[in-house]
């Protein structure tokens, strides 16, 4: 597990004592592959878990005439789950550094996004900048949490990478949309097609336990989208924020709003590309240095 936590690695150390005995072929061994990954994938996701999880709590049992306003509450339990994160070693400081990005970026959109009336939250609380309560940020936190926790907890791989500074140019020309598409033409479906051209030769190897799954990387950004736009119709359920057609009462979020968190999704990849370069996966490099000595070597040696 790269750049593991201290919490982590016992887990690990714990987890690979009771897998041992597991055969190596057969129905356990397939079972046993797809526990450890679910149990990975929960971890990766445990900060937005927990955010989501206080959210619904909030909706279902946080009385209207509570002292502490419900977005004020909602801020403060999301400082305490950072915290906690930190503290009990579930994130390393240099992960922090790549949310709090997430967190300033998406603060941003949604200042932008509520000025328009593209969504709304309730207006009350004091911990807001403008129509925003501060907790929204950690929202946009949770994913990148999950994005830099994913790619230490399976080792993630790449082939084929794009150059990553054709995936910035791609990432700024996606968010600028985001703000520009109010006033002028929405480029989004010609950003989604070089979105396509640019990473349909990349395959994801994603190392489980034993075995490494390898993906086309547009398929897992689609399955990524369609797990945060689940996520949307839960909190905006919940009250945390709405769509103007859901003013008169809850309905499920638009299929739209797909493409959106697909764009995002690739913003979201590129800030932390920035921060963990891609990299060939280590077996693959060593399969090609073995066949580049194998074609050096003299035909007696063969």
């Amino acid at each position: 597990m790269q750049r593991a936590t201290s919490l982590e690695r016992r887990v690990d150390a714990a987890a690979r004592r009771v897998l041992r005995a597991v055969p190596t072929t057969g129905f356990r061994a397939g079972l046993a592959e797809f526990v450890v990954f679910v149990l990975k994938q929960a971890w990766a996701c445990v900060f937005g878990a927990a955010l989501l999880v206080v959210i619904i709590a909030a909706r279902l049992w946080y009385p209207d005439d509570a002292a502490l306003a419900r977005n004020d509450a909602l801020t403060i339990a999301a400082v305490l789950i950072q915290v906690a994160m930190l503290v009990f070693r579930l994130e390393s400081g240099r992960e922090l550094w790549v949310i709090v990005l997430f967190h300033i970026t998406g603060t941003a959109m949604e200042l932008f996004k509520t000025d328009v009336g593209s969504w709304a939250y309730a207006a009350d609380g004091i911990l807001r900048i403008g129509g925003v309560p501060l907790f929204s940020g950690f929202m946009y936190a949770a994913v990148g949490s999950y994005m830099v926790r994913v790619y230490r907890l399976f080792d993630l791989g790449f082939t084929r990478y794009p150059r990553r500074w054709m995936t910035a140019v791609l990432a700024a020309a996606i968010y600028i949309n985001f703000f520009t598409h109010h006033w002028w033409w929405d480029a989004r479906w010609v950003l989604l097609a070089a979105v396509v051209v640019l990473w349909l030769p990349t395959i994801l190897h994603a190392r489980v336990w034993r075995r490494t799954i390898r993906l086309p990387l547009l398929v897992v950004f689609a399955g990524v989208a369609v797990f945060i736009y689940l996520a949307e119709n839960i909190g905006t359920w919940a009250g945390a924020w709405a769509y103007p057609d859901q003013a008169e009462g809850w309905q499920p979020v638009s299929l739209s709003k797909l493409s959106s968190w697909f764009l995002l999704m690739i913003i979201s990849v590129v800030l932390v590309a920035w921060v963990y370069p891609p990299q060939v996966p280590a077996a693959l490099l060593q399969n090609e240095g073995r066949r580049t000595e194998d074609r050096a070597a003299p035909l007696g040696r063969r």
